[in-house]
């Protein structure tokens, strides 16, 4: 879009992913040029709350006034942002976080490559494009999520010394729940989410954000169980797995927090860790609150952090021990947040060094239980039993039911 005093350009990942050939998901634009005025007087919809954004009137697309910022307060909202239409294109590309988003397109399909971009894509290398990434910490967690999704691209060794000293000045303290939640979640979502982990670890952020995690690094686990045998090694394989199961967010969540126990105990048990699955509940949720996690999120991670020993446990468990897992997990009114459970220690059980192609029977074995356990009819017995003694014979019947399907 053209007019008598502005241009537009598609701008950030839209040019990015073009590039590597991957699908566009959403276009954003920047506007050079161009007043408010202007462009609510062509249709466009102001929709920005802190630089002025307007959606177009037919595509819905975002268009963005170009805008330089400057840093007066500490944090990811203490910015003074300047939309006028003076701003130049390469002065509101100089202001994003990596060269590879700091690219744009004009109308002729004509790459604008001011910082380098394209050649570290080809590269691939994440590379902050000036000092200025560094007023903004959320940026931290952005170049951790883009590690997750683009595995094969390594970081700049200049812009892993900025992200270190962005840490040790205290900005990534400054970042608000909700905001590292959203970063994490999506970075969780990604192919390969232990790559973010391991980049904030390297930066010094994780230790800041997810200390709970960051300690499992170099606690060890009893090699014949965990051949991998560091805790953190074996949680990011876990959290990998997940991914490739295609898992939802719970249960990603739930695979990179179900053995923050670990971490709590005391060295001279190590390499054994017996009872960290008790330990790991209030980690869990200690987590989830700071993080403002969702509910099904925190359950879920609770849940398996609490019983993932169990599941593994499952062929060696009596009957009666297994009614007690499939009612702590509510299993019988929520099947399908087993399921989630189930995969979740799927997970867990794969997740271990030569483990990937293991069969692991304890997943159908309580499958069968929990069918047997639902198939009882709780109402008939409920009919023909005096009211005090229900909640018994119903139990009976059930762990009955399930011997019988595990016989």
């Amino acid at each position: 879009m053209r007019g008598a005093d502005f241009t537009t350009y598609v701008v950030g990942g839209a040019v990015r992913d073009g590039l590597l050939g991957l699908p566009v998901q959403d276009r954003d634009h920047v506007v050079v040029g161009a007043t408010p005025q202007a462009m609510v007087a062509l249709g466009f919809r102001p929709v920005g709350k802190d630089f002025p954004v307007f959606l177009h009137p037919e595509t819905h697309e975002e268009y963005a006034l170009a805008r330089t910022e400057r840093k007066t307060a500490r944090g990811y909202k203490g910015f003074a942002v300047h939309a006028a239409p003076d701003v130049t294109l390469e002065q509101d590309l100089l202001r994003r976080d990596l060269t590879i988003n700091a690219m744009a397109l004009a109308e002729d399909d004509g790459l604008i490559d001011p910082y380098g971009g394209r050649a570290d894509l080809e590269a691939h290398l994440f590379r902050h494009v000036s000092d200025a990434f560094a007023e903004d910490p959320v940026r931290i967690l952005r170049v951790a999520r883009f590690a997750a999704r683009f595995a094969e691209f390594t970081l700049a060794p200049e812009t892993l010394a900025l992200m270190r000293a962005m840490v040790a000045a205290g900005e990534v303290d400054a970042l608000v729940a909700e905001r590292v939640w959203r970063e994490l979640a999506r970075g969780l979502m990604e192919a390969t989410p232990s790559r973010m982990f391991l980049v904030l670890r390297e930066c010094g952020a994780l230790a800041r954000l997810l200390p709970e995690v960051d300690r499992l690094f170099g606690v060890p686990q009893p090699p014949q169980h965990h051949p991998e045998i560091d805790t953190g090694d074996h949680v990011m394989r876990v959290v990998d797995t997940a991914a490739r199961m295609g898992l939802g967010l719970p249960a990603r969540m739930a695979a990179l927090l179900h053995d923050l126990g670990k971490g709590a105990t005391p060295p001279e048990f190590w390499p054994k860790h017996h009872g960290h699955e008790g330990r790991g509940v209030d980690l869990v949720k200690a987590v989830c609150e700071r993080l403002r996690a969702p509910l099904e999120c925190r359950d879920l991670a609770v849940l398996v952090a609490r019983d993932h020993g169990n599941a593994h446990r499952a062929l060696e468990l009596r009957p009666a021990t297994i009614l007690e897992l499939l009612e702590r997990a509510d299993a019988l009114r929520r099947p399908e947040r087993f399921e989630d459970f189930l995969a979740a220690c799927l997970a867990d059980f794969h997740g271990r060094e030569g483990h990937a192609e293991r069969p692991y029977p304890q997943a159908e074995h309580l499958h069968r239980a929990l069918a047997a356990a639902r198939g009882v009819d709780a109402g008939a017995i409920a009919g023909q039993t005096a009211p005090a003694a229900i909640p018994e014979a119903i139990r009976k019947a059930r762990i009955a039911a399930i011997t019988a399907a595990l016989a």
